[in-house]
């Protein structure tokens, strides 16, 4: 022993814990950053690919005994498309999660109901990954690297407490 004492090693550990806190809030920004244009590129893809095979997508919702599967392929379609887009900007980030998240949980209900036989079932879903970041992003918003940010900024310029 060198002297020191126990609480000593405890208030090294909590700065130590401070320190590392301070580091990853600090990488907030990068995390929600990667978190949107990780979703908002997957989406802004499959929504340009199921706009230039509406017929295709109807015929899929028509066998999964989808309503109005024309109708419900073209708002699936633009939704992914233009809420993807959305994300990947920044832009009206919380409302653009919102169809995509009812598109992910229709999916789960109806495409890959015959898979679902149990809740652990929903662990190897992509969509429920989706889902999750989604609900990430409509929580804690954009992040400061986005333009709803700097609409915030402009229009408001009184920093929001937390």
């Amino acid at each position: 022993m060198t002297g020191e004492t126990t609480t000593d090693w405890v208030e090294i550990a909590r700065r130590g814990r401070r320190r590392a806190l301070a580091v990853l809030e600090r990488g907030r920004p990068l995390a929600l950053l990667f978190g949107r244009l990780g979703v908002g590129l997957l989406f802004l893809s499959t929504g340009w690919g199921k706009v230039h095979n509406l017929e295709k997508v109807t015929m899929f919702f028509t066998s999964l005994g989808i309503p109005a599967p024309g109708f419900h392929a073209v708002v699936v379609g633009y939704s992914e498309l233009l809420c993807g887009a959305a994300l990947v900007a920044g832009l009206a980030t919380r409302l653009a999660t919102i169809p995509l998240a009812v598109s992910m949980v229709v999916a789960i209900l109806t495409a890959k109901r015959a898979e679902l036989h149990g809740l652990f079932d929903l662990v190897g879903f992509e969509e429920l990954t989706y889902l999750v970041v989604l609900v990430m992003l409509a929580v804690l918003g954009p992040g400061d690297w986005s333009i709803d940010r700097l609409l915030v900024k402009k229009l408001d310029p009184q920093p929001a407490t937390r």
